[in-house]
């Protein structure tokens, strides 16, 4: 099931500020179309491909090939410099970001280079312009090769994982978390909506780093980890309980009381029963995020098999065996 942002939307209780379902942040590899062991060369090439392909020259008055075109531009700036791309090799996409702003990444970024013999216009004076334009900064000569004199930059990103339990995810839960912002300590009440699940990510805006001049405060995202159940295992909203019963009872049909989220509920197994069949509880799963909905509870039925027989019970299998059972 995908979910929206809009789906998600929610707030926090002591000062309105939203939080969301996000994204992960773009694969820079994924974006060259590359491997990760690929060469400078590979790098180079792959990249130069896809600037011609995507250049908003070639495509005028194009939102998609423009944001193509800053996403590979992005890619190239930091795959291309060595420490960048360590860095962004042992850290991965969430912790390099958490180290370098857009600033940061297109710092010492020599754009006219990157361009140069690619032929078409693409080259020359005219990309320090198309750049500014793009990524909001100043792309002047006057700062040096390559030199990037910055636009207010946005503060970085801050992420802390939250432990809930079982049922406070299904049902929702209010959880008092505690992180350092600037060199401070601090505190917030956070509602963690019904239906989060393992891997889910809140973002609390304006609580990441402060912005360089005058720029956005980051956002603080908030990574969930549930715990496991003793009872209960889950897949999206559906949940699952395993329940055995005695082979005479899976011959001749039982009431059987199964647990919920909200307390036990009693079924009727049908006589004849196989083993492995699954009843469904319409319903009686997980709440649905954003909405009232709910999956469905799966009770799979098992059949007991008792180790060892007494005698009296070893004679009455026997005969059952006799009449072909």
């Amino acid at each position: 099931m995908e979910l929206t942002a809009q789906e998600l939307e929610l707030t926090l209780p002591a000062n309105n500020k939203q939080m969301e379902i996000v994204m992960a942040q773009v694969d820079y590899y994924k974006a060259l179309g590359i491997e990760k062991g690929s060469s400078p060369d590979e790098i180079k090439k792959a990249f130069r491909k896809l600037a011609v392909k995507y250049h908003p020259d070639r495509n005028p008055d194009n939102k998609g090939a423009e944001d193509k075109f800053k996403e590979i531009n992005e890619a190239y700036a930091v795959l291309s410099d060595p420490e960048k791309k360590q860095q962004y090799d042992t850290y991965g996409s969430s912790g390099f970001h958490k180290q370098y702003s857009q600033e940061d990444i297109f710092r010492g970024f020599d754009f006219g280079n990157a361009y140069k013999d690619m032929g078409g216009g693409f080259g020359g004076g005219g990309s320090e312009d198309l750049f500014s334009r793009l990524f909001g900064g100043s792309f002047g000569r006057g700062g040096g090769r390559g030199g990037f004199r910055s636009a207010p930059q946005r503060g970085a990103d801050h992420e802390m994982e939250v432990t809930v339990s079982f049922r406070d995810a299904a049902h929702g839960a209010e959880k008092q978390i505690a992180f350092r912002r600037n060199g401070q300590r601090e505190e917030l009440k956070v509602k963690i909506p019904a239906g989060v699940d393992n891997g889910s990510k809140i973002r609390i805006t304006g609580k990441g780093a402060q912005g360089e001049g005058g720029g956005a405060v980051g956002d603080l995202y908030l990574i969930i980890h549930v715990m496991p159940d003793p009872v209960f295992s889950r897949d999206g909203g559906d949940l699952f309980v395993d329940r055995s019963i005695p082979f005479s009872a899976a011959c001749l049909g039982v009431s059987l009381d199964v647990p919920t989220l909200e307390g036990d509920k009693r079924i009727k197994v049908p006589a004849g029963i196989q083993p492995g069949t699954k009843i469904r509880l319409k319903g009686c799963g997980i709440k649905t995020l954003g909405s009232n909905s709910k999956g469905d509870l799966y009770v799979k039925v098992g059949v007991h098999i008792p180790e060892a027989l007494n005698g009296e019970q070893k004679k009455l299998v026997e005969e059952l065996a006799e009449k072909g059972l």
